[in-house]
């Protein structure tokens, strides 16, 4: 894959396609995992990022859309349904100008706001389409994706054969898998409409095997995680509590950088502060030099950065104007992390 259009120089107009479906998308998506709200497991662990304000979020979208982003992605469960409302408030008549990513696999009480499991049914990804497809207003998805990062490789290819099916009914134009197993997105990958897959990916957490799989079949790189769940924005402290609601304040396993309450692991602030200089060249911000640094990683990538306001989408945007890092720009970056 090709960048079908520049994300240098002075223009903002950096395109992408995803993968092997021709669907063309802006270089820097969004991700809508913050604009759902407060949500948890039964236990108490939260699972958003705090509160939000709905007028505030359909503002940044529409910021978002003015600025030059076409590809939003969000979740079924992101706020137990709320992330799908809000995206189709705000895309309202423009419905037809961008490309949305959702997933499935996780069964939720929306009224509750609870996370309840999983379910790795072929009937359930029926009925969650059904659902996803009446909460964004719309009568396709352009990108569906499993939401289970660990399921079985048997089941997934049962689930990917689903996703064809969805593909001839006109329901969902492509499909991918949200995990960081390079075995398992190649499982995926054996459908002819597999397009991408997404997976965590930032300066401080490459991804090379993910990397070389999405070249060698021809795949679009998805990449939450663009700024370390906040830690590349330069704005979180060792000692800086977060709110009950933000899943930052209690990080499960698999979200490292954070401690209990939320402070920033100060090692990984160490690496922040080695990288500043570099990635705030070119008088760009921390967090645009991070994006920046994706696009120049591989030209597969499409960073999908979560915001919850006009301020954050318009900085994030504003990254595509000034374009990709440079290849010496890399290969210090490198050098200073020891890789």
């Amino acid at each position: 894959m090709e960048s079908s259009g520049s994300l240098g120089g002075t223009g903002s107009d950096g395109r992408r396609t995803l993968g092997r479906s021709g669907i063309e998308v802006s270089a820097l998506g969004f991700g809508c995992w913050a604009i759902g709200g407060e949500w948890q497991t039964p236990d108490g662990q939260p699972l958003g990022w705090g509160k939000v304000d709905d007028d505030e979020s359909v503002r940044a979208v529409r910021c978002a859309l003015d600025l030059g982003v076409t590809f939003f992605d969000t979740a079924d469960a992101y706020g137990t349904g709320h992330s799908e409302r809000v995206l189709a408030r705000a895309l309202g008549k423009r419905r037809a100008d961008v490309v949305v990513a959702t997933k499935w696999g996780n069964v939720f009480d929306e009224e509750r706001r609870l996370l309840t499991g999983t379910d790795d049914s072929p009937a359930h990804a029926r009925r969650a389409l059904t659902a996803s497809l009446r909460r964004l207003a719309t009568d396709h998805i352009d990108l569906y994706q499993l939401h289970i990062s660990d399921a079985d490789p048997d089941r997934a290819a049962q689930l990917r054969d689903a996703c064809e099916e969805f593909v001839r009914e006109g329901l969902v134009r492509a499909y991918a898998w949200s995990t960081d197993d390079p075995e398992r997105a190649a499982v995926f990958a054996q459908g002819p409409h597999c397009a991408a897959v997404q997976h965590r990916l930032n300066v401080l957490q490459d991804a090379p095997e993910m990397l070389a799989l999405c070249e060698e079949l021809g795949l679009a790189s998805i990449n939450r995680s663009p700024l370390a769940m906040g830690l590349l924005t330069g704005k979180r402290a060792p000692d800086q509590s977060l709110e009950a609601g933000d899943i930052r304040s209690r990080p499960p396993a698999w979200l490292p950088g954070f401690g209990d309450g939320g402070g920033a692991d100060p090692e990984w602030l160490a690496r922040v502060d080695a990288l500043r200089s570099v990635l705030t060249s070119d008088r760009r911000t921390l967090a645009q030099g991070a994006l920046a640094w994706l696009w120049a990683r591989s030209p597969h990538t499409v960073p999908i950065p979560g915001f919850r306001s006009v301020a954050q989408a318009e900085e994030n945007a504003g990254a595509l104007a000034q374009g990709p890092l440079t290849a010496e720009q890399l290969t210090e970056i490198d050098g200073i992390l020891g890789r």
